[in-house]
């Protein structure tokens, strides 16, 4: 009697590059995050998908791509998908030890640099620290257009602190950075420029779940999101080089609320910042001393 056949199991049909990407548009993504996260995994250019459309995927590819969707509909960054996001310029290294830089934190770092700009030239070079630097993404940026400046980064995260070190080894920038919590663990001494993007976001606003991949010490000090905000206003003074710039980013409602806070604390020329839809996204001020 002949043993019975085993059964033959049919392998499922490669996709071609655009079937790849039609799928992940049917599971919500957008398309350039489709693509980049294709490309990514096939190490090419986005603009090869494009002449290469009808290429078959190997089967190694198109299922990590496929995780890669599965991931990001779920809301997980690209960034901690693709490991890397641009800012001002400059691309940064990304993981979920820190935020994933925001295009809106580049209003931040232009006015740090309008305000060193517009410095006197025989002043000595411009000392700066970047307060909660995570990626070392604002720090990074001063450095790269400034270089004269002595730039400082300080995080209370050692998993934040080492990727901030690895971006400033890779791109060669000599930012110095401190491990500690806002004012605690920074260098002696004063400066001509502080900034800072501290978590600003409410302990129960109604965005925060759809944040949940990003560290929530980086998003929010709980409470009324303002803590840490009234913590590194209330240190400044003494900590600055009298003239010298406080610049916050903040939440697109609390302008007025960092405004009141600078001003109690003696801060003058106090005036604000708009981010790409208009909000008033920065708030700063000069301490005379």
């Amino acid at each position: 009697m002949a043993e019975p056949a085993t059964p033959r199991i049919t392998p499922p049909a490669a996709r071609t590059v655009a079937q790849a990407l039609a799928d992940a548009r049917a599971l919500g993504l957008d398309r350039l995050d489709a693509q980049l996260l294709l490309a990514h995994r096939l190490g090419q250019p986005r603009t090869w998908l494009l002449t290469h459309d009808t290429d078959l995927l190997p089967a190694a590819v198109d299922a990590a791509f496929s995780a890669d969707c599965r991931a990001r509909a779920d809301a997980v960054p690209l960034a901690y998908l693709t490991g890397q996001h641009e800012f001002h310029g400059l691309m940064l290294q990304v993981t979920p030890d820190v935020l994933d830089p925001r295009p809106d934190t580049e209003t931040l770092v232009t006015w740090a640099l309008d305000c060193l700009a517009v410095r006197p030239a025989m002043l000595p070079a411009p000392r700066v620290i970047d307060l909660g630097t995570g990626s070392g993404a604002i720090a990074l940026a001063v450095q790269h257009a400034w270089p004269a400046a002595e730039v400082h980064a300080l995080d209370a995260s050692a998993a934040a602190l080492e990727v901030a070190r690895a971006n400033g080894r890779r791109l060669a920038l000599p930012v110095q950075w401190h491990a500690g919590n806002w004012w605690q663990g920074a260098p002696e001494g004063r400066f001509d420029l502080v900034l800072s993007n501290p978590p600003y976001i409410a302990g129960d606003d109604p965005h925060l779940p759809a944040l949940r991949h990003e560290p929530r010490m980086a998003l929010t000090p709980e409470g009324d999101g303002l803590d840490a905000i009234r913590t590194i206003v209330a240190g400044a003074p003494t900590r600055l080089q009298p003239g010298g710039w406080l610049l916050l980013e903040h939440g697109y409602d609390q302008a007025a609320q960092v405004a009141t806070l600078l001003a109690a604390a003696g801060f003058h020329d106090i005036a604000h910042r708009h981010d790409l839809a208009g909000h008033a996204r920065c708030t700063g001020g000069r301490h005379l001393g």
